[in-house]
């Protein structure tokens, strides 16, 4: 399960594959389908920031506790940076350690790719005005049986319900960090150098970078408001949003925040 990605300037589709647009498609999820929880299986499945934060607190952990628990780091579409994975149970049936016997325990917290699954997302990188950012497709596979049932949607109307216009907008932000990563910003440092060691907390451990803000008096550091500094304070959202705005400043120089004068 995952985001086909980023489109490139020429929009090339998956090869037989054409976007949803406004057309309708069919599907249900429920423990009266025949299939229910087999998606859960043996999936590779993909963790943005905003999916850590969601999972970490509803599970009531520390980022880095749920991280050591629940993920593992590996290499992606980005050659300069790592991608994390939900880490599966190490049985043969390698069942999501989030599934029991009723379904998904987390459910209202679930994961992007959960969340947006029958459909997958592209998204321009470099949109024409006046057309699409973004594009939807279905994906199928042959174990499920939930594009057999009645109910019927429309893209706009699956977004709504399974709540993913904040996941979605939070997502877009990542990517604009994650495309400024895959210009190779580490200064000659290599991998797991201290930069990327500061990015990869910025983006997935928001408790650890909330104690690195705290020591370092980063918040002092640039001109903010009361209110941001608030919200920053008390909410994992906008301390994530703060730390994409920072890393943009500190790895390419962009005028995403405004220092204090000494």
């Amino acid at each position: 399960m995952k985001e086909i990605g980023i489109l490139s300037n020429e929009k090339r589709f998956p090869a037989g594959r054409e976007p949803l647009g406004k057309a309708k498609f069919r599907f249900a999820c429920h423990s009266g389908v025949e299939c229910f929880t087999q998606c859960c299986r043996r999936v590779d499945i993909i963790l943005y920031p905003y999916d850590v934060i969601t999972l970490k607190n509803r599970l009531g952990l520390r980022s880095g506790d749920f991280l050591a628990a629940h993920t593992g780091v590996v290499g992606g579409e980005n050659p300069y940076f790592p991608t994390l994975m939900l880490k599966m149970a190490e049985t043969e049936e390698g069942v999501c350690p989030f599934v029991g016997a009723g379904g998904c325990t987390v459910y209202d917290n679930r994961p992007t790719a959960c969340r947006t699954y029958p459909l997958e997302r592209a998204v321009a990188r470099h949109p024409v005005p006046g057309e699409p950012r973004e594009y939807y497709f279905i994906a199928r596979h042959s174990y499920c049986h939930g594009h057999d049932q009645e109910k019927e949607w429309t893209v706009k109307e699956w977004l709504r319900d399974q709540r993913l216009l904040s996941y979605n907008m939070m997502n877009e932000l990542w990517t604009e960090v994650d495309t400024l990563f895959g210009t190779n910003p580490w200064q000659g440092e290599g991998a797991y150098g201290p930069l990327q060691q500061l990015a990869f907390m910025v983006c997935y451990n928001i408790d650890g970078f909330r104690d690195y803000v705290a020591q370092a008096s980063l918040l002092g550091q640039f001109k903010l408001s009361r209110a941001a500094e608030g919200a920053i304070a008390k909410d994992d959202e906008a301390l994530l949003r703060f730390g994409f705005d920072w890393l943009k400043y500190l790895l390419a120089g962009q005028p995403t925040l405004k220092p204090r004068r000494r």
